[in-house]
């Protein structure tokens, strides 16, 4: 009883540490403002699904999209193992679905999951090699320094130690199995640990049980850490995807949001028709975003859902001609402003009242202001995040709180208010140009 107390004790301080994780996530995305997006469900689940689970957009490069997908698959469905290990390690029994499934398909299924292992070790070295051997140019930006460098080979490594303790386990399992020693019910040959386990022949029975039992608690407590760690990693896409793209947009990618107050108060000033009975601008209404807390808990939860693929940053053109901007870092800003507001309301502190806003402090305006628009960034990204939604958001704020945009630009914003065009003269002389040119006709 004591192992399986141990292994309870395990299981449920991971669950608990991973909740506490969760929830606090939760609670981050909820410091956005809130915005309802519902309807259309059917769309948004073939959305969800094509894009989220079918990597829709990653095969745009076929051959790393392929190796991305092993990795996915290959790590979702080994890890079916796992509820084996957890239903083992909590009845103290040994492979219990060996006495449960027929033996023949119990070592197929096995056998399968071991293929797939040994492919996600493959591409993950293969990734390795790419991040860090290979001139990929999106992984060499400034914003990828440090951290998220170390984080992206980490998740790497830990998945090829994982697939190596598997194959271990069960190599060594196969050979206490062929000498009879109790507690090992014959399962037939795994096709990978099949061929490693003559390397185990020549250890005697007790080397090999504690190689067994030491894989065997390495890969639960590895998966169980694993998913802890996911929480505070980039590799949180793994399933943030999945939500992310069911509530992304429906209509256009990239759409700009107006204002309906706003909007209401430009269609009086230039007398046109108006059906919308859109509610006048509230007194001390804000314009636009200046910290987390006036984007909306969407937006939040893009920066969660964010892989720093850096796909987005490499289709910018702004990036292209070497100004600041860079989607990708616009997003992992967003995530760590959260993160640092998050942890100061969890400790007690001042949270969002500490005297930083996401604005100035992790974002600048020279980044905000190369923006073009474009919408490449939301077009590139695998997960349908929308870089380009947080930096109208910080421009608008800019702009109509501040009156802080470059002065060209503040020249045509009074322009366009006072004579309906960016131009400065009047409405009025509009087609004099077409005068002149009858003139010299």
């Amino acid at each position: 009883m004591i192992p399986q107390m141990i292994f309870l004790v395990v299981l449920l301080g991971f669950g608990y540490l991973l909740f506490r994780r969760i929830r606090r996530i939760g609670a981050n995305i909820h410091l956005g403002r809130p915005v309802t997006i519902r309807g259309e469900s059917a769309a948004r689940w073939k959305k969800m699904l094509l894009v989220a689970f079918g990597q829709k957009k990653m095969f745009k490069q076929p051959l790393p999209a392929f190796f991305h997908f092993l990795i996915y698959i290959g790590f979702i469905i080994i890890n079916i193992e796992v509820l084996e290990i957890i239903i083992d390690g909590l009845t103290g029994q040994h492979r219990i679905f060996a006495s449960v499934i027929n033996s023949g398909i119990y070592t197929a299924l096995l056998s399968f999951f071991e293929i797939l292992a040994l492919g996600v070790m493959l591409a993950c070295i293969l990734f390795l090699i790419r991040r860090n051997v290979t001139e990929v140019k999106r992984f060499r930006k400034v914003e990828m320094k440090g951290w998220p460098a170390l984080d992206g080979n980490l998740i790497l490594i830990i998945e090829i130690v994982l697939m190596v303790a598997i194959l271990s386990m069960n190599a060594s399992d196969l050979v206490l199995q062929s000498r009879g020693v109790a507690g090992y019910t014959p399962t037939g040959q795994f096709m990978i640990s099949s061929l490693i386990s003559p390397a185990f022949e020549s250890l005697s029975d007790q080397s090999l049980i504690m190689i067994e039992r030491g894989a065997w608690w390495f890969h639960i407590i590895g998966i169980l850490a694993f998913a802890v760690y996911v929480t505070y990693s980039k590799h949180l896409h793994i399933f943030m995807a999945f939500p992310n793209t069911y509530y992304s947009r429906l209509d256009v990618p990239g759409k700009m949001n107006n204002m309906e107050a706003i909007t209401n108060e430009v269609k009086i000033m230039l007398g046109m028709p108006n059906t919308d009975q859109a509610t006048p601008p509230s007194e001390g209404m804000k314009f636009g975003a200046k910290d987390i807390n006036d984007l909306t808990w969407k937006n939040l939860m893009d920066a969660y859902a964010c892989t720093e693929c850096g796909r987005c940053t490499t289709q910018c053109p702004a990036n292209q001609t070497g100004k600041k901007l860079s989607p990708r870092k616009i997003m992992m800003d967003t995530r760590d402003r959260m993160e640092e507001v998050g942890n100061s309301l969890q400790s007690g502190g001042k949270g969002l009242d500490d005297g930083k806003s996401l604005l100035k402090d992790y974002i600048s305006k020279e980044e905000i202001n190369a923006c073009t628009s474009c919408n490449a960034c939301v077009e590139a990204c695998p997960v349908n995040i929308s870089p380009l939604e947080i930096i109208l958001e910080l421009r608008r704020y800019v702009a109509m709180e501040e009156s802080g945009s470059p002065q060209s630009w503040n020249s045509m914003f009074s322009n366009v208010e006072t004579n309906f065009a960016p131009w400065k003269f009047p409405s009025s002389d509009r087609f004099k140009w077409a005068d002149q040119l009858k003139e010299q006709q």
